[in-house]
């Protein structure tokens, strides 16, 4: 039984092929129109349910068998017309002498509006836009391809999602591909119906009166019945299933289901509901117009418009009402309804009244750890109860860091701010501005691509997370920026994209203390006796977070705390105590992590580098000193100028990978010339030979040197 039903669909077409060549008795014939009509019916229910078209997307071959079924049914009613005297099922003539109603005349002209209808309207409309979806969809592929690397680069994505999202466009393309051609088939479809009735008609109306002998009039009378009833039950389904074509092709910018976005969209604009109403009440002003009937319907839609219109304005203002991301990652909104079982809010009372209490002055001294502050017209992105979906976004990316880089995101605090433009947002990192961006909501934003085909019209800007030159482009031209070059973003993205980037770069000033024994009490649920072994007889939980400190700081994940902790401790052992250089224990952590390392810069089995050469290692180890705090390099301004100055120029040479700039030194000089280039260029990550993989192969881009008048 279940191998039956696994292929039911295969049974189904030979059936269809059967009816092609079987002679069907009445009876079957009308199950089998009952059957389409019904089919058809759910198809088109099921395309204005769906929220996108690759939910279902076996549409073009439903299509297809459908209109091969409705095909065969035609030829069984053809066959059962001519050779029963014009008789082929109780469905057939009931639809007949409905439309009919005794005038052979005007029947026949209903049935004709509902063919032409369907051909000239539906079914080349849905052609239509088939071909355009199908051609768009091709030629953007590569630009969507690009946004999905952005995204998988900066973070608020992971492979898996990148690959889920690629396989989804390359349904897309193969979807509307396919779209383009079924739509073919409904339009054969069309043509195929009015031959059908024609020849019903002719060759009902040539057998009756040759073969029966009929008068012309009985002749009409019994074969106008039944061709109308034939083509009713074949239009039906086939306007169905094209109205359902054209659904599916035109959902590519729905968010909802055609309900939702109908609704949502409609109760959205009150005013034009209300002009709507006054526009019915002008006409009805006309001399024979019927006065009570749009009397009724201008009122309707007046009233409707106003009560809708202040629904909306008195819903709560998102003024002053702060967003926090909560431990679990998802923000609660400030005025929401206490859960059951929980106390109500106690009631507001005035600021003096509050501030009166000293413990909620103490409550002005806490300090966020991460804050963004929204001006007016960006707060939507982030209210979920107006389809925001910035908390989703930033519990993503908070889940992919914590598992790339070991480290738990704080809490997030979202909140609006007047000090703001409408359009501003700002990023604090423990109370102080750290960044600062501009977006417009309405628009996208396109990334200009090295040598663009063509300039698209926009608004000049720069992309806030890495700089790049960009525009804000109106939503209509996005596709054509993408045909152009342009990797273009949705506004939501650029401030998610912006965030993150600037989370990973102060990821290390937001491990704390506690976050610090946090992960260790993690660690000691697999590894208690290295647990015990570390802390505190070795090392204190304020010199573990130095050394994982130093490591976020350069980008290295911290993820593998047993490593970390094991080489801590071999290292602290052969030093002796008191520890008192923490930079030869973390250089020896980076070498036990080298893997990690390896796998974050190198691309097919290659890394590319910029290099040192020998004359300037041994300069640069000759000029170390030691200090109070201890070594520290003494190289002359002049050679510190020379080398920040070639190390921008060989830099330059990254900019057409997509991999982040490597400077490879040796061990010894690793974190000295680190501390050199840092200030300058906190991007740039400095490796030493010992934190490659041996498996790699290094391949130098450019080397940096000391200049001819430094060496003498």
């Amino acid at each position: 039984m279940k191998k039956l039903l696994n292929y039911s669909i295969v049974l189904f077409v030979l059936v269809i092929v059967l009816l092609l060549i079987i002679p069907l008795p009445a009876g079957l014939v009308d199950v089998a129109i009952i059957l389409n009509i019904s089919l058809s019916m759910m198809i088109l229910v099921t395309t204005m349910i769906i929220k996108e078209p690759l939910e279902f997307s076996v549409f073009p071959s439903i299509l297809l068998i459908t209109t091969l079924y409705r095909l065969g049914i035609n030829v069984s009613t053809t066959r059962n017309i001519l050779s029963n005297g014009g008789s082929s099922g109780q469905v057939i003539k009931a639809f007949g002498d409905f439309i009919l109603q005794g005038n052979v005349v005007v029947g026949l002209v209903i049935y004709l509006i509902i063919v032409l209808m369907q051909f000239l309207v539906i079914t080349k409309g849905a052609e239509r836009v088939a071909e355009v979806a199908a051609r768009f969809t091709l030629d953007a592929m590569p630009g969507k391809q690009m946004a999905i690397d952005a995204d998988l680069s900066s973070g608020l994505i992971n492979e898996q999602q990148a690959k889920v999202r690629r396989e989804k466009i390359q349904r897309e393309a193969d979807f509307y591909g396919s779209m383009d051609g079924a739509t073919k088939i409904v339009k054969g479809d069309s043509v195929m119906s009015l031959i059908t009735t024609a020849i019903n008609l002719i060759g009902g109306s040539i057998i009756g009166m040759v073969q029966s002998g009929q008068s012309i009039g009985e002749v009409l009378t019994t074969y106008s019945i039944a061709t109308v009833g034939d083509g009713l039950v074949g239009q039906i389904p086939s306007l169905l299933i094209s109205t359902a074509t054209g659904m599916i092709v035109t959902r590519a910018v729905s968010e909802g289901s055609l309900n939702e976005d109908v609704s949502k969209q409609f109760l959205a604009q009150p005013y034009a509901i209300m002009i709507a109403g006054i526009a019915t009440a002008v006409i009805a002003i006309v001399p024979g117009m019927p006065k009570i009937s749009m009397g009724v319907v201008s009122i309707a839609l007046v009233v409707s418009g106003y009560y809708l219109a202040k629904r909306i304005k008195e819903a709560p203002d998102m003024a002053g009402l702060a967003m926090q991301m909560g431990a679990g990652g998802v923000g609660d909104m400030a005025g929401m309804a206490p859960e059951p079982g929980e106390e109500a809010a106690p009631a507001p009372v005035s600021e003096e009244e509050y501030y009166k209490d000293v413990n909620n002055v103490y409550n002005l001294l806490a300090v966020e750890p991460i804050e963004m502050e929204f001006g007016y017209s960006l707060i939507p992105l982030a209210d979920e109860s107006v389809g925001g979906r910035m908390i989703s976004r930033i519990v993503i990316f908070r889940r992919q860091y914590a598992q790339d880089m070991g480290l738990v995101i704080p809490s997030i605090k979202l909140r609006d701010s007047s000090a703001l433009s409408t359009n501003e947002y700002c990023i604090r990192i423990k109370g102080e501005e750290v960044a600062r961006g501009e977006i417009l909501v309405d628009y996208f934003l396109a990334l200009e691509p090295e040598n663009p085909e063509r300039i698209i019209d926009g608004i000049e800007t720069v992309e806030p997370a890495y700089g790049i030159p960009s525009r804000w482009i109106r939503p209509e031209d996005r596709e054509r920026a993408e045909l152009y070059g342009y990797t273009v973003i949705d506004p939501l993205s650029v401030i998610v994209t912006h965030l993150s980037e600037v989370i990973r770069q102060h990821a290390f000033e937001l491990l704390t203390r506690q976050e610090v024994v946090h992960l260790v009490d993690n660690t000691k649920k697999a590894a208690p006796e290295l647990i015990e072994e570390a802390f505190p007889n070795l090392v204190s939980y304020g010199m573990f977070q130095r050394i994982l400190t130093s490591l976020l700081k350069e980008g290295v994940p911290i993820k593998d705390l047993e490593t970390i902790i094991e080489t801590m401790i071999d290292t602290i052992q052969e030093m002796g105590l008191p520890l008192k250089d923490l930079d030869s224990v973390t250089e020896r952590i980076r070498t036990a992590l080298k893997r990690t390392i390896t796998r974050m810069y190198c691309e097919d089995g290659s890394m590319k580098v910029i290099t040192l050469d020998g004359e300037l290692e041994r300069t640069m180890a000759a000029s170390i000193s030691k200090g109070e705090g201890g070594y520290y390099m003494a190289l002359s301004p002049d050679i510190i100028q020379s080398l920040i100055r070639q190390l921008a120029e060989q830099l330059r040479k990254f900019n057409g990978f997509t991999q982040n700039p490597v400077v490879l030194t040796s061990q010894v000089m690793r974190i000295h010339f680190y501390r050199l280039v840092e200030p300058f260029y906190p991007k740039v990550r400095v490796l030493s030979f010992n934190e490659i993989a041996s498996n790699i192969q290094i391949q130098s881009v450019g080397s940096l040197g000391l200049e001819s008048h430094e060496a003498r």
